[in-house]
């Protein structure tokens, strides 16, 4: 029997296999931790394809050596990768 979803009942549909790869980024900022995980988001997005999400791992500031403080946020990024 079919149901509404064009599916044959206790069948599933078939789905292609996605396998993704994480790298880690570190942003920076003059301005605040928001801003530092944003710059290493937009960079991914804006340079590789199928970016699927992105985990914010670790915080840190650099204040020795700086002239100002530095926010930088550590961001895992998983991109699809292409057959």
């Amino acid at each position: 029997m079919i149901d509404r979803g064009g599916f044959y009942e206790g069948v599933r549909p078939i789905h292609k296999p996605m396998v993704f790869k994480k790298i880690t980024l570190i942003g920076t900022s003059d301005e605040s931790f928001d801003a530092a995980a944003d710059d290493a988001i937009d960079r991914a997005e804006n340079t590789l394809e199928n970016v699927y999400w992105a985990e914010v791992e670790e915080f840190g500031v650099e204040i020795k050596g700086a002239p100002e403080r530095e926010y930088q946020a550590e961001v895992e990024v998983a991109f699809e990768l292409e057959e």
